[in-house]
């Protein structure tokens, strides 16, 4: 790479499927090279990495389960070996655990809370150096459910509110060299197990009367990398539901 070209570095976790591919191939759209972390996805990381390399860009897959404290260094060596700098992480993997409350045990709560927030830290945390040199930023990818409490999704709602808080205090901590803000997004992608009306009554919800797309977040992300003055903010990407559901013209 030369000055006028100089190389970009992303990671992102979970970027080999549904929303995160839609970051990924955005990134590399936009030039970035991309390092991809999954953890079963090992036939679509393979696809993705194609696209990727169709687009011209350099693309790299690592298989790590980020439910261990491990992978994420795994992951973090995995850049430094092949790339040796990073600009931007983006913290895309997570589970979606639908169950009632008291339903709720050790081991479900656990196994929200060790990939939805313990991941994120743990990954940035062995990402700071190569954060710091290359002023870098962080997107964490929060959802609705962080200013919601979905009774449904008890544990993940309370998982994604500690993600938005941690962006908060990742941004104060690691400022000024690198940024860190997230993305919540609303109904942009129907979860593989919801029937077609289930999905599309969330149309109804939002002021805006339609559901989103990937692309929506994927926009947003491109939109926080560049933002050199913005740092600590998370953006409902959500066509206005997080206000709640429309009203009459005249109210």
């Amino acid at each position: 790479m030369t000055e006028q070209n100089p190389q970009r570095v992303a990671l992102v976790t979970g970027g080999a499927i549904r929303v995160g591919r839609a970051i990924t191939m955005a990134l590399a759209a936009e030039g970035y090279d991309l390092m991809v972390s999954y953890r079963s996805s090992a036939g679509p990381a393979q696809q993705t990495q194609a696209a990727v390399q169709a687009l011209g860009r350099q693309c790299e897959t690592v298989r790590a389960d980020l439910s261990e404290p491990s992978a994420a260094g795994l992951v973090i060596d995995a850049v430094r070996s092949r790339f040796g700098r990073l600009d931007l992480v983006v913290n895309s993997a997570a589970n979606f655990d639908e169950r009632a409350l008291l339903e709720v045990d050790a081991d479900a709560w656990d196994a929200s809370m060790s990939v939805n927030v313990r991941a994120p830290h743990l990954i940035v945390r062995a990402a700071a150096d190569l954060l710091k040199e290359a002023r870098g930023s962080v997107v964490n990818i929060v959802d609705l459910s962080a200013f919601q409490p979905w009774t449904d999704y008890p544990a993940h709602s309370v998982s994604k509110a500690s993600l938005a808080h941690l962006t908060r205090i990742q941004a104060r901590a690691l400022g000024p060299a690198i940024r860190v803000n997230g993305i919540a997004p609303g109904a942009v992608l129907q979860p593989d197990d919801w029937p077609p009306a289930r999905w599309h009554a969330l149309a109804g919800t939002a002021p805006l009367q339609r559901v989103g797309t990937p692309d929506d977040v994927a926009r947003a992300v491109i939109f926080f990398a560049g933002a050199d003055f913005v740092t600590g903010q998370i953006l409902a990407v959500d066509g206005g539901r997080i206000l709640g559901a429309p009203k009459g013209n005249g109210d």
